[in-house]
């Protein structure tokens, strides 16, 4: 999930804008003066914010010691005058960053751009983006949407944004980049496994145009339901399919969640809750947010047949809550490859100066207590997507014929899986 400006939740993006420029009029003794203090206004801020405890056997006022030190040092032995908002800003985007990719600092200019955007509901490229290991991640494309047409793949590592480095942009900032005006394009640099150079791709925005599940019923009664995205209104689209394969003689179902990174976790809530009829779906906490379990209505389930689900490296968000809440209530299989690993609330804290944080503030956790954003979902059953081997064909076909084989060999699991339906899942498991 998301943060609204206003410091609500909301399931939407976020947006970068340029830091401010350095006053080229400011003295010296000024910019000494202002470094000093810029490691004090920091902690400080961030210890009201956070809410931290400031005794000094918990290790706050050593912490302040050491950064102030380090500031000292720039100071008095940096090659040459330091650019102190550089300096200030990056301590603070990393710092934010060091507690998880979803935590963003914005300074006051790009605090003013992160709610503009917002408020005019600017189209981005179509594609689900994080950042792990230091560089924004695809996790995953949008059927037909903007990057989808670009030939940008889930799994893709956004190298670059136009002409800056996504390692040097907190999250917010990058979703900021992708953002703008539909029919703008930007430009990404794209690293890609299998393929010896990065690519350089022009974007298209548009607004997203969200395809409906579909489904089909399948060789040895095995209904096949695929929900692109799990946003508004996709439980009912999924609880239709799942009524109409039963009618045409379903025995089993196939739940396609792979790259179903867009939604909405009450979303994917609602749709466990279709195949379950009791137990705990989820549960939301952090250190000042108060505890949300989200159990099963039984006058919510619509099936008892046997279910499986097909998750992979682009399943994330509410798609994760759906197969961790299958799998740990023993409800049925999960089949394929690690998920991505996407379970977050984000509130914004607005700072006097006007610039803001974006802070992650709970976590949704499996039935069993794991952190989703920690652990993703592992299948209990490992159906490993195969590269393909003809890198002459175009993305879009050797993408298909991977998630065709890998659909084909947990469908060869799946008929000879013993039958376990709803009646079958334990009372709900342990919680914290």
């Amino acid at each position: 999930m998301r943060a609204q400006p206003d410091g609500s939740d909301f399931p939407a993006g976020r947006w970068r804008s340029s830091s401010p420029k350095r006053s080229s009029s400011m003295s010296k003794a000024s910019k000494i003066l202002v470094l000093s203090l810029s490691g004090f206004f920091v902690l400080f801020t961030l210890a009201g914010t956070l809410r931290l405890k400031a005794a000094a056997d918990d290790g706050a006022y050593s912490e302040m010691k050491v950064y102030s030190e380090v500031l000292s040092r720039i100071r008095s032995e940096y090659v040459e005058d330091p650019s102190i908002p550089s300096v200030t800003n990056g301590a603070l985007h990393g710092l934010l960053e060091s507690l998880d990719p979803d935590s963003s600092y914005l300074t006051a200019a790009e605090y003013r751009n992160y709610k503009q955007h917002h408020e005019d509901h600017k189209p981005s490229i179509g594609a689900v983006v994080s950042k792990r290991f230091g560089y924004a991640d695809v996790v995953a494309v949008l059927p037909g949407g903007a990057a989808a047409k670009a030939g940008v793949e889930s799994g893709d590592i956004l190298e670059a944004i136009g002409d800056k480095s996504t390692r040097e942009m907190s999250l917010a900032e990058i979703q900021n980049s992708l953002a703008g005006d539909a029919g703008s394009s930007v430009t990404v640099l794209i690293v890609r496994i299998g393929k010896p150079d990065p690519l350089k791709l022009t974007v298209t925005r548009a607004p997203e145009t969200v395809p409906p599940a579909t489904a089909r019923l399948m060789e040895d009664g095995i209904g096949y339901i695929r929900p692109e995205t799990l946003s508004k209104g996709k439980a009912q689209e999924v609880a239709a399919q799942v009524k109409a394969l039963e009618k045409q003689g379903a025995k089993k179902l196939v739940l396609d969640l792979r790259d179903t990174a867009m939604g909405d976790e009450q979303e994917g809530v609602d749709t466990a809750n279709l195949f379950l009829n009791h137990g705990i779906i989820t549960w939301l906490q952090g250190q000042k947010f108060e505890k949300q379990t989200f159990a099963a209505d039984p006058a919510k389930t619509i099936t008892a047949l046997p279910v499986s689900i097909l998750v992979n490296h682009g399943t994330a968000g509410p798609a994760e809550i759906v197969a961790a809440s299958i799998m740990e209530n023993a409800r049925g299989d999960v089949l394929g490859d690690k998920t991505f690993g996407e379970g977050a609330v984000q509130k914004v804290f607005e700072i006097p100066d006007g610039s803001a944080l974006v802070l992650s503030v709970a976590k949704f956790y499996s039935p069993g207590g794991k952190a989703i954003q920690d652990e993703a979902v592992t299948p209990n059953i490992a159906v490993a997507s195969v590269p393909g081997e003809d890198d002459d064909e175009a993305p879009e076909i050797e993408q298909h014929k991977r998630d065709e084989d890998q659909l084909k060999r947990a469908l060869e699991i799946i008929k000879t899986r013993p039958r376990q339906t709803a009646s079958a899942a334990p009372q709900s498991p342990v919680t914290k």
